[in-house]
């Protein structure tokens, strides 16, 4: 299969194409796709060089799928450029997730609802990702009714930049330009994104309404605080889940060891818990201190890590590729 990784020279997609390589995603060829300042530099994928393209010759080329991770303002405007010619679409921003005419997907969860006409697919925000993949199967069982969640979220989220603000002010230079407006090392920020009117931050409102859409259920409420802390390869979130039916903790251990994708790390005698220094490089979803909140009943509290560049974003648009060629719902589309 012919695939386009647009954004090829970024952090997630770099990130992408080492998971195409790891799962032997069979890439016939591949095209690396960037904006004009990185076209003819190079990259590296199965040990060969690959030029980097510009978008016009990727659309040209007709790839099957085409991997994006290149910002919001890219993707609204050249995703359909490249859906009308036929190809698959897969998208890393926020562009097209709360579009009610685009499916919002973790593989895990909805991917059965793909279609073949389905040429734009979103790839949710990468701190909804991981909690969903462990709310999902005990809103099955047990119907939830809100989620109190708070995220501690590593730097690699907002990109390579904020990595070299962090090691530059660790380094104790603090001279170079900023991603974020106050110093991150040896600090926490309590906001991730911009603010809006109603005092939430977008990462907390994307948490608040990606969920629903995921999960297929409106009635869920959600309430986020995201902050950004100075770690490197995860994110963490504290989840407090109420619950319409009484559960049992033994069974909530049970259905999330047999939940797909997720690993249960819970033993807090030998100090086993779900970390991001433990998280980094892996595709899975940890959880861990899984506790009953003994303020109200039928209320559950969860500790859930990712690696927010794969399972958060890499990862899972690569599992949907997946999806898409085992169930043959891709192809470009025919001249007339």
């Amino acid at each position: 299969m012919k695939i386009a990784v647009v954004g090829a020279t970024g952090l997630v997609g770099g990130e992408i194409l080492k998971v195409l390589e790891e799962r032997n995603f069979p890439v016939t060829e591949l095209l690396a796709v960037a904006s004009e300042r990185s076209v003819g530099k190079e990259i590296t994928f199965k040990g060969k060089q690959i030029k980097v393209i510009g978008f016009e010759e990727a659309i040209a080329a007709k790839p099957e799928i085409a991997i994006f991770s290149a910002g919001g303002g890219t993707s609204l405007e050249l995703a359909p450029r490249f859906a009308e010619a036929g190809i698959t679409v897969i998208d890393n921003s926020s562009a097209w997730r709360m579009d009610p005419t685009k499916k919002l997907v973790v593989p895990e969860i909805n991917a059965k609802t793909l279609t073949k006409e389905d040429k734009i697919i979103a790839n949710p925000n990468c701190s909804t990702i991981q909690m969903v993949v462990v709310l999902n199967p005990l809103h099955e069982k047990y119907k939830i009714k809100r989620v109190v969640v708070s995220t501690y979220q590593s730097v690699t989220g907002t990109g390579k930049a904020a990595v070299d603000q962090l090691f530059s002010e660790r380094a104790g230079d603090h001279s170079k330009g900023k991603v974020y407006p106050h110093q991150i090392d040896l600090n926490v920020l309590p906001h991730i994104d911009s603010f809006l009117d109603n005092g939430y931050t977008k990462e907390e409102m994307k948490m608040t309404n990606e969920t629903k859409k995921i999960m297929g259920d409106d009635s869920i409420a959600v309430t986020a605080t995201t902050v950004r802390i100075p770690t490197i390869g995860g994110h963490s979130e504290a989840v407090n889940i109420e619950f319409e039916n009484e559960f049992d903790l033994d069974e909530v251990r049970q259905i999330l060891s047999q939940a797909e994708g997720v690993i249960i790390q819970d033993d807090p005698k030998n100090f086993l818990y779900p970390m991001p220094l433990t998280a980094h490089g892996k595709d899975d979803t940890f959880v861990g201190r899984i506790r009953r909140d003994e303020s109200q009943p039928k209320t559950l509290n969860l500790w859930i890590v990712a690696d927010n560049l794969r399972k958060g974003a890499a990862t899972n648009t690569v599992q949907i590729a997946e999806f898409l060629m085992k169930h043959d719902l891709v192809g470009v589309a025919q001249e007339v």
